[in-house]
Parts: structure tokens; sequence; C-alpha cells
């Protein structure tokens, strides 16, 4: 079996949303700065319900957030 990784592109949709900090990512969806950070340096991957906030959050469906990528 292939293995897979979780990746995402918090940090460009911060920079693009007016460089939207870590922690006002994290007010706006209930988790810290500290988790915000760890999701997106892909330490921690987020439960369905954060995933989906996050996307909420920048007004993109989940798949252009999040990507489930195969490990080179």
């Amino acid at each position: 079996m292939t293995e897979r990784r979780l990746t995402n592109r918090i940090r460009m949709l911060r920079f693009m949303a007016d460089e939207m900090t870590q922690a006002d990512l994290g007010a706006a969806i209930g988790v810290t700065r500290q988790t915000v950070a760890a999701i997106e340096q892909g330490k921690y991957s987020p439960t369905l319900e954060t995933a989906f906030r996050i996307a909420e959050v920048f007004g993109k469906p989940l798949d252009e957030v999040f990507q489930w990528e195969r490990e080179s």
C-alpha cells in the first residue's frame, strides 16, 4: 500500500486573506494558535469538523485547503 500524507494550503490562504495570523484563524475556528501552527506544518491532522471550519473561514471547498497526497 502506498503511503499518503495530509497536506494543506493554510499558510498561503492566510497570506491571501490580508495576512491573517495563526492566532486570528485559531480564534475563528475555536482552537489555539499552536494547534493552527501544528496543522499548517503537517505535524497534526485536524478533526473533520476543524478541517471544515478552516475551509469555511476561507470560503473554499475542503479539497482546495487539504489534499491527500502520495509520499515520494
